[in-house]
């Protein structure tokens, strides 16, 4: 959650209308699994409060807690939190029933929450809606009797996370791929992910959907592979050239496409050829790299540039999602002692991917986890 909506407090000025939406009212669909005898604090206002906290820059579990704390009376009534009727006063709820509430949320009913909200509050823009899918595991979440928690996430090119699910234990990113994508508008979209959702399955779900792909081919299709490998790329003109120079190093980026009549692939109308040249600025070391990739794209609909710059741009999802999840809020650091079914919520509640954010400040409060973590584990840093 705390990445997820930081978002909100980047906005400047005034929000266009179309773009408002009231965050209690999808919050609100999120079922409450606590016991109705003894209820003190309504279960919006909680996750309300939340939110509104990690808006205010809180990074973790306690510091959400600490936050909701000292509010004052005015946000505590903003936040849907009930007053004393002999008082009049709000008790705002301690740091333990916090906790326990962001670890009892539903996880899932959560990520569909804020994804709606998401989606709700995103402003039109123009062109083609480019959608980038991939999965993070949660390394500090192992122990030596479960195995780590994995999220798959959805978000667009340029930064607006639009759905999250949590992976079953027993199993892996491929059958959570159309439930992720099953309540996001698809129409008309391109949608990239990694070599491991280059499934059959997948496109033909993507084309009922109205969308169309952009699947990288790699050894684990070996007849699919070898047969794009082995056409006359040589004899096929050069639709885009990039070069840039980053990170100590010179790089070139060649694409070509070939149009089909028949391939392989479910609703493949397009073969590409990506060669990437690489030299090390310090050692002088050069490195050659070949990727194919099929698309549904019928020829025309997309030129060399638009084709490699999605190609790219798929791994903005490391870079806007991932990194920011571990940087900012020391995601792989996170270490809970909980039973299993709770993992299931705090990525959630408490890690959710940030739509647009490029937050790197060091947080001043602990890992978002349950316990504090046994050790701090520096992170990678983002890929390319």
């Amino acid at each position: 959650m705390p990445s997820c909506l930081q978002q909100l407090g980047e906005v400047s000025g005034s929000a266009p209308l179309e773009t408002a939406a009231d965050l209690r009212s999808y919050l609100a669909t999120v079922p409450d699994p606590r016991a109705r005898r003894g209820i003190r604090h309504p279960w919006t206002a909680m996750l309300t409060s939340a939110a509104a906290a990690v808006l205010a820059g809180a990074v973790s579990i306690t510091a959400i807690g600490e936050w909701v704390a000292d509010a004052p009376q005015r946000v505590l009534a903003l936040l849907g939190f009930r007053p004393d009727p002999l008082t009049g006063l709000i008790r705002p709820p301690h740091a333990t029933t916090v906790r326990l509430v962001l670890a009892a949320a539903d996880g899932d009913a959560l990520d569909r929450a804020i994804g709606d909200f998401l989606q709700e509050r995103q402003a039109p823009s123009p062109g083609r809606k480019v959608i980038a899918v991939d999965g993070k595991t949660l390394r500090g979440s192992r122990s030596a009797t479960r195995a780590a928690t994995a999220l798959i996430a959805a978000m667009t090119h340029s930064g607006q996370v639009l759905a999250q699910r949590q992976i079953d234990r027993k199993s892996n990113e491929i059958p959570a791929f159309a439930p992720l994508l099953d309540g996001i508008d698809l129409t008309d979209a391109v949608i990239t992910a990694d070599a491991l959702h280059t499934q059959h399955d997948h496109a033909s779900y993507l084309h009922e959907r109205g969308a169309h792909y952009l699947a990288v081919i790699k050894r684990n299709h070996p007849g699919l592979h070898e047969r794009i490998r082995r056409l006359p790329w040589r004899d096929i003109p050069l639709d885009h050239v990039d070069r840039t120079r980053a990170h100590h190093r010179d790089e070139i980026r060649r694409l070509k496409t070939a149009a089909f009549a028949h391939i392989d692939y479910p609703h493949a109308r397009q073969a590409l050829q990506v060669v990437r040249w690489r030299r090390d600025m310090g050692t002088g070391k050069l490195t050659t790299e070949r990727i194919y990739l099929v698309t549904s794209l019928p020829p025309g609909t997309a030129d060399g540039s638009q084709l490699a710059a999605w190609i790219r741009g798929h791994w903005n999802i490391e870079n806007q999602l991932h990194h920011v999840r571990d940087r900012t809020f020391h995601e792989d650091a996170s270490h809970t002692s909980a039973p299993a079914t709770y993992p299931a919520s705090w990525p959630a509640c408490a890690t959710s991917p940030s739509a647009s954010t490029t937050r790197t400040a060091t947080p001043t409060s602990q890992p978002l986890s349950a316990t504090p973590p046994e050790t701090t584990c520096g992170p990678s840093p983002p890929s390319d």
